[in-house]
């Protein structure tokens, strides 16, 4: 089975509130329709989230009341997200259903808790598939913080049997400097944890789940020698559905996981 993670910089544009990429998401469900493959779909939340999380600090936990009614809209935002997600998926022949994080599971210390998996096992094994998205989440120490998309990838490689993970970006891979800034940054073919610490952390828009670097920290973790983890760039044609296929693609491949 792949799990494959849609980026918030390429389902929506990160830079304005609640702009969503209707038609890549639409060309995106096709490519994973036909290539037949067993998958599972996380994504993230992008200017649908990131926007009024970050103005509202909500990742630092429950610290004054205003935050309330931001943490009540970013829910709102990112289940509206979600259900167009869903629509693109079912439309395109991808049985899906919704499964919000924030109405289903708990965080601790900015940690995701699943201790009932159930719901998640049965729609799979049923043909349907659970989507899950970055959310807000309630947090038995904080009150309440930020999920990301990246964070439930790694519990669900935990949960399910997961051969391959691919992380579907607005870039061709990981860098070592902002390609959209500096056409001379170079892109890795492979990264593993030394090549990792070498590289600049720093990103170019707000996002308050910590951008690439962390992304690729989080591909690390989900590494084995059983499981390849993988950054493309979705707004390629035809790249996600040759990568499903096992074709050669560009692409950074990580490996070796985290010491």
């Amino acid at each position: 089975m792949k799990l494959i993670k849609l980026g918030g910089s390429i389902i929506t544009d990160k830079k304005e509130y609640r702009r969503f990429n209707a038609d890549t998401v639409r060309r995106l469900c096709r490519e994973i329709r036909d290539s037949g493959q067993d998958v599972i779909i996380v994504h993230g939340a992008g200017s649908f989230g990131h926007v009024l999380a970050k103005k509202y600090d909500l990742n630092a936990g429950n610290r004054s009341r205003e935050q309330i009614p931001a943490v009540a809209q970013v829910c709102y935002d990112v289940r509206d997200l979600d259900s167009m997600i869903v629509k693109e998926l079912n439309e395109s022949g991808i049985p899906a259903v919704s499964v919000p994080p924030g109405s289903c599971f708990v965080m601790e210390d900015r940690r995701l808790i699943i201790e009932n998996d159930e719901v998640l096992r049965r729609f799979v094994d049923l043909g349907i598939m659970p989507v899950m998205f970055g959310d807000v989440v309630l947090d038995r120490k904080l009150g309440f913080a930020i999920l990301s998309g990246d964070q439930i990838m790694e519990r669900l490689t935990d949960i399910f049997d997961i051969d391959q993970v691919i992380f579907v970006s607005d870039i061709d891979g990981l860098f070592d400097d902002d390609p959209k800034t500096n056409p001379s940054a170079r892109m890795y073919g492979t990264v593993d944890q030394r090549t990792l610490e070498s590289v600049r952390s720093d990103i170019s828009v707000d996002d308050v789940t910590g951008g690439v670097y962390e992304k690729m920290k989080a591909m690390l973790r989900m590494c084995s020698e059983k499981r390849e983890c993988i950054l493309v760039n979705g707004n390629a044609e035809g790249r996600l559905l040759s990568l499903l296929k096992g074709e050669d693609v560009i692409c950074t491949k990580a490996t070796g996981g985290i010491i």
